[in-house]
This record gives structure tokens, sequence and C-alpha cells, in this order.
């Protein structure tokens, strides 16, 4: 899950209406489609709180959830409007100044036991690693746009694009690899630039075999891609929920390799199913 929080906000991003360019929502549609993020986030907190559902304080902090970071990362982006061409330039300062904030003693604040009583110190795994997950946003918005949505690109063959999206996973990569050597090992706890990079360097990786399939498939999309990509948020809440059941019913710790393969294949299969029971029954859950 680790990967799939980062993953999430990529692929949305790379969709999103400022990817595409698309006038921003009013301040009232914005708040309609940032509350239902709240809810879920309120309602996890509630609900494995009333199961003792057994949760890392360090991850995000004794309260938060990764609800609350969509939710805030929609905030921001509501509040400080900034077009597509420029999205990238600004996520790539916002990364760097947490990165060197990070550096000179954040990070340390972050990772040590210090927690004092108010909301955001109680939290600030979770509050601190918004900027990162901003950036992110931000970066996957320009790189939506200009990849797969700007209209100046429509008549570039299918074969340049195939070719730009496999330089920028390896690019994304190599960059991982030297924030990870030389600044920062990758945390997804703080989202810092390492994290970032990684994130980007696997999605793109994964969409570069898409588009190289797609290349190959002439125009026809394949069914379980159509399936996922109609439905991110409620497959993202569905993973959520197997994922809260399996810990919930098996001891992790103790089980076997092959036990673990076993609980794999089965979330694994049944998620994929869900996705292309939803896809096929029109069922859609989207809030923006």
């Amino acid at each position: 899950m680790d990967l799939g929080v980062g993953s999430f906000v990529v692929a949305n991003a790379l969709v999103s209406r400022q990817a595409r360019n698309i006038t921003s929502m009013r301040w009232k549609a914005a708040l309609r489609s940032i509350s239902p993020l709240g809810f879920l986030g309120f309602a996890r907190l509630i609900s494995t709180s009333g199961v003792d559902y057994q949760v890392h304080v360090g991850e995000y902090g004794v309260h938060w959830n990764f609800f609350f970071t969509l939710a805030a990362v929609s905030i921001l982006t509501s509040i400080i409007r900034i077009h597509p061409k420029y999205c990238g330039i600004v996520g790539m300062l916002v990364l760097a100044g947490y990165q060197v904030w990070l550096n000179f003693g954040l990070n340390e604040y972050l990772t040590s036991d210090e927690r004092s009583a108010d909301i955001i110190g109680q939290n600030k795994e979770g509050v601190y690693s918004i900027f990162g997950y901003w950036g992110m946003y931000l970066i996957g918005v320009s790189l939506g746009y200009f990849l797969f949505h700007n209209l100046s690109s429509k008549g570039k063959t299918r074969s340049t694009q195939v070719v730009k999206v496999w330089v920028l996973a390896a690019s994304f990569w190599i960059l991982a690899i030297i924030l990870d050597s030389y600044v920062e090992r990758v945390s997804r706890r703080m989202c810092n630039f390492a994290y970032v990079m990684l994130v980007f360097g696997q999605n793109f990786q994964v969409i570069s075999i898409l588009t190289l399939a797609g290349s190959i498939s002439h125009d026809k999309n394949l069914v379980l891609e159509e399936a996922f990509n109609q439905n991110m948020l409620g497959v993202f809440i569905v993973a959520n929920i197997l994922t809260g059941l399996v810990n919930l019913s098996v001891d992790t710790l103790s089980a076997s390799p092959l036990a673990a393969f076993m609980i794999l294949v089965a979330y694994t299969f049944t998620l994929c199913m869900l996705a292309g029971l939803a896809q096929f029954s029109g069922v859609r859950i989207k809030f923006w």
C-alpha cells in the first residue's frame, strides 16, 4: 500500500480536470467534491477505533489517514490555481523546498517519538507529508497535460508518445536512485523527493508497457485497464477494505510464504473481479 497511495495520487493527477485544462470548479462545487473524502477519512478513523484495528501511529499520526491527505491536496489545488503548463515547475519547487526542510531537521522531528498535544503534533507525519503529495500531484497534472491532453500534440504519432513515456520512466528511476543514494532514503512516511520519483518511475514503467500494448492492439482498450480507470476511487476503497479484512482475520506476521502468496492471489482476483463487475454493470464511484 505504500506504493499504492502514491500511485493513486499520480493516476488521479494525470486524468484530472487540471490536466485536461478544464475550467476549475467553483468553491461550492469544489467543497462538494472534497466532502466525501473527508467523510471517508472520518469513517475510517471511527471504524478502525471501533474494531480495535491495529494502526501504526508512525504511518500518518494518531488520527490522520490517507483520505484526509487526498482532501488536503484537493483543497490546496482549489485554493492555489495554477495553469497546467506551470504545474510541473511549481511541483518541483514545492518538492525541492520540502526536501531542504527535511534535510535541515524536519526529518528528525518526523521520525522521533516527540508528539505534542496539539492536532498537528499528534498527526505530524500526515500533515507534513501533504507538501510531498501536493508536489507529486502538480507534477502529475503537468505530465498529463503535455503527454495525453494537450491539443497541440494530437498530430504526433503514437510511437513518439510511447518513446516519451519510456524515456520518462527511465529518467524517474534514475532520479529516484540518485536521490535515495545521495540525498535521503526513500520514505513514504515523509513523502520525500526520492519517494515521489520512485512512484513516478514505477507508474510510468507500467504506463509505458500499457502504451506499447495499446499501439500493438490498434486502439483497443484492455478490458481490465478500462475497468480500473472508470472506478479508481471505488477500487482503492475496496482494496483498503480487503486489506483490513485480511489483517483482522489472519496473523500476517506468522503466515508462511505459501500462505502469503495464496492470500495475494485471492486478493488480486477478488479486486479484479469486482472492478470488472462494476464496469459491466455501469457502476461508477466518482465525486468530482
